[in-house]
């Protein structure tokens, strides 16, 4: 038993042999025609950091390595990843699963918007419906065969991340941030509800880090000094990669051809997966 024990079983992960009460189990198994070697959850403290593009470029980078990547979007109220790569076809299925639509460069991708009849229809559900979707697209998905795939989360510590912490075997997260400081107070919420889910944190990726000037090659911080390393430092993460703010970001993910947009940030943070396995 822990020092700081405070009897309160039903809201702690330490697996000790004072518990009062068992643990629960909420795994959920893959479809049996899935075979994933690593699962990697991309996530936030809160929305508009940047988190589907890490994501998408994340998933791009590892198929550029020769991997079979796959993009898992549990953001259901709010998906963007078909928009990114310009996906246009809905999913398809049959009494077996339902199969992914796969991207002009063969990355897997299952979404909300994928199933729905129009892009712009509103996903207004309550949360255990969001959170019961985000597991089928665990169990009733056809993946086939998947080296790394990518869980987009919605942003914050409710019920869609608990739920994908619970029933899915997440290898390890990437926090996305970026540099205003109250995000700070706010990334460390998310990392420590990865802590409390026993979660490996892989490290940390900042977003909007600086603008490169195009007249005379500075760097400018735009939303101000970087508090990443204070975060990193605070709960003992890696800093793993700084994106920098540049439009043809921006358009290459309106046009839908984030695939094809030429950005090396984030290749030493696919290493460090590789690292992890899965190949």
């Amino acid at each position: 038993m822990s020092e700081t024990c405070n009897q309160t079983c039903s809201s702690c992960s330490e697996d000790c042999a004072e518990r009062k009460e068992k643990k629960v189990d909420f795994s959920e198994r893959m479809n049996e025609m899935s075979n994933i070697k690593k699962v990697i959850g991309v996530v936030s403290g809160k929305g508009g950091v940047g988190k589907s593009l890490v994501t998408s470029m994340l998933a791009v980078a590892m198929s550029r390595m020769g991997y079979h990547a796959a993009i898992l979007d549990a953001d259901v109220t709010g998906p963007s990843i078909p928009k990114a790569f310009g996906i246009k076809q809905k999913a398809s299925g049959s009494e077996l699963g339902l199969l992914p639509v796969k991207t002009q460069t063969n990355i897997d991708v299952m979404s909300i918007n994928l199933l729905l009849e129009k892009d712009s229809d509103p996903v207004v559900w309550r949360g255990p419906i969001i959170s019961g979707t985000v597991k089928q697209f665990w169990t009733d998905v056809i993946w086939g065969d998947v080296d790394f795939m990518f869980i987009d989360m919605p942003p914050g510590t409710g019920d869609v991340p608990l739920t994908v912490f619970q029933s899915i075997p997440v290898d390890g997260i990437i926090v996305v941030t970026s540099p205003q400081e109250l995000v700070s107070m706010i990334v460390s919420k998310a990392v420590k509800m990865a802590e409390m889910m026993n979660i490996p944190i892989i490290g940390l990726v900042e977003n909007m880090s600086y603008f490169k000037c195009p007249d005379n090659g500075k760097d400018y911080q735009i939303f101000g000094e970087s508090h990443i390393e204070e975060i990193a430092d605070k709960h003992n993460l890696k800093v793993l990669a700084k994106l920098p703010i540049d439009p043809k970001i921006s358009d290459a993910c309106d046009k839908g051809i984030i695939e094809f947009y030429d950005g090396n940030w984030l290749e030493p943070v696919a290493k460090i997966l590789v690292n992890m396995g899965g190949n």
